[in-house]
């Protein structure tokens, strides 16, 4: 009996790197969202533009849209093969994020149209009420 005892091949190139953040639903928390996120891509050897503007938007959402007192949100971070993918889950299942177009002299209300410019894809998923996380991916050209 001849077997091939050659170890099976790794289909991944490279590892998969995550990292998984509980925030504060605050602004303080949004905005260490951010900081945090951009220096994990550091510390990846990942660049940080534009996924550090994706997750700013979508952890200000979390903490203006979906927030409910006494709640955190959740920034996760991970790449598999030439992809990062970005989720931002809160406590509002039942407020789904919709893209708006703002009058021209609006402060705000631009944050979905700037993910869906920057991210190759986006959605939203329904958690276990009272849950649902955004999330976005940029691909290769954009992950280093």
């Amino acid at each position: 009996m001849n077997q091939d005892m050659r170890a099976p091949e790794n289909h991944l190139a490279r590892p998969v790197r995550n990292v998984s953040l509980q925030l504060s639903s605050t602004p303080r928390g949004a905005r260490l969202a951010r900081l945090l996120a951009t220096e994990q891509l550091r510390t990846w050897g990942l660049p940080a533009h534009p996924a550090e503007l994706i997750v700013g938007e979508l952890a200000a959402n979390a903490v203006t849209h979906g927030r409910v007192s006494g709640r955190d949100f959740r920034l996760l971070l991970y790449v598999v093969g030439d992809t990062l993918r970005i989720e931002v889950t809160d406590t509002r299942g039942d407020r789904l994020p919709c893209p708006q177009h703002s009058a021209d002299d609006a402060e705000s209300g631009r944050g979905l149209l700037l993910v869906e410019a920057l991210a190759d894809r986006w959605g939203v998923v329904p958690g276990p009420p009272p849950l649902k996380t955004v999330w976005a991916e940029v691909g290769s050209g954009q992950t280093g």
